[in-house]
């Protein structure tokens, strides 16, 4: 990630406070790094999984993949909820897959400083995580149709990778330090 897009995320300098997406696969941590990120920014945490249309929540529950056309209006519900908080002066941090170019660019539709933070981790850790959760809609069995349209963030986007298989803690450190740094 360039300096201009730390500096962008630095509420605490006097600039605009940050909006955030931690991105990846299905069970990178998305939403437990989110939230222990937001907690340690004191800003707003958005989960985008509650933010999927029903019909969105049962093609996956029934192990189909979603399509960029099923994708759009979910994208814009968390881009609008992105561009709301930010417009009463707080910061976020959303939880969104955003696994294509074409998404991360819809979101920052809606707020053009959005820093993401790309949560990488390989196949196999991802089938066995979303494989213990309990009570999430998301089956095992989608993780491969993800990384497949998976378009990691090319250099020329505001965008920080970081080993999702890290502790929790360890991750938002380096998100932290990342954050502060002007």
């Amino acid at each position: 990630m360039d300096e201009n897009a730390a500096q962008a995320s630095t509420g605490a300098s006097g600039l605009a406070p940050p909006a955030i997406v931690v991105m990846g696969v299905a069970g990178c941590g998305k939403s437990a790094v989110g939230i222990a990120l937001a907690t340690a920014l004191d800003t707003v945490f958005i989960e985008g999984d509650r933010l999927h249309p029903s019909e969105n929540v049962a093609r996956m529950a029934r192990g189909e993949p979603l399509t960029d056309q099923l994708r759009e209006g979910w994208l814009d519900a968390i881009g609008e909820q992105i561009r709301a908080t930010i417009a009463k002066g707080q910061g976020v941090v959303a939880a969104c897959s955003a696994l294509k170019r074409g998404y991360r660019e819809r979101l920052r539709g809606f707020c053009p400083d959005i820093v993401f933070l790309y949560l990488e981790i390989d196949p196999a850790t991802a089938r066995r995580r979303v494989g213990n959760r309990k009570g999430h809609f998301m089956p095992a069995s989608l993780v491969d149709s993800q990384f497949a349209i998976l378009d990691p963030p090319g250099q020329d986007e505001r965008a920080l990778t970081l080993d999702a298989t890290g502790p929790v803690d360890e991750l938002v450190g380096q998100a932290m330090r990342l954050v502060r740094r002007s």
